[in-house]
């Protein structure tokens, strides 16, 4: 009997495993996800409006809309830059759909005072009573 000892096993074919390690799978999405919104923010960016330095109080009114003149005459509302033609056409719609209780205009330092009148003016035709000029805090 000593020869028969090898009939009793049988051997066991290797089955290939076809499945996806589905832990794997979401731990990428997940590193993913943490990867872009980190960098989310830092994309939106605007246009750069250096302001003037004035003596000023923060800004307390969240519910504003921002509207920036840049140094050539180009406008941003919020971060959508428009040419004065299109902002004349385009901010009546904008105030009626985002109904913002205040405007509040970021003029560059080096912008035309005729960009800022003629934004000043189109922005009292929409209606909203409560516009203010954003300068930077002086020094002083």
């Amino acid at each position: 009997m000593a020869g028969l000892g090898g009939l009793g096993r049988r051997r066991r074919r290797r089955t290939l495993n076809a499945e996806v390690n589905i832990i794997n799978l979401v731990d990428v999405v997940l590193v993913l996800l943490i990867i872009f919104m980190v960098t989310a923010p830092m994309m939106q960016g605007g246009i750069e409006v250096r302001l003037p330095k004035a003596a000023t109080t923060p800004i307390a009114n969240r519910d504003a809309l921002t509207v920036s003149i840049t140094r050539d005459g180009r406008v941003a509302v919020e971060d959508q830059v428009l040419s004065m033609a299109d902002f004349r056409q385009m901010i009546p719609g904008i105030v009626q759909r985002k109904a913002p209780k205040a405007i509040y205009i970021r003029a560059d330092v080096d912008s035309r005072g005729g960009d800022i009148v003629t934004v000043l003016g189109l922005v009292r035709k929409t209606g909203i009573s409560s516009v203010g000029i954003v300068a930077e805090p002086d020094g002083r």
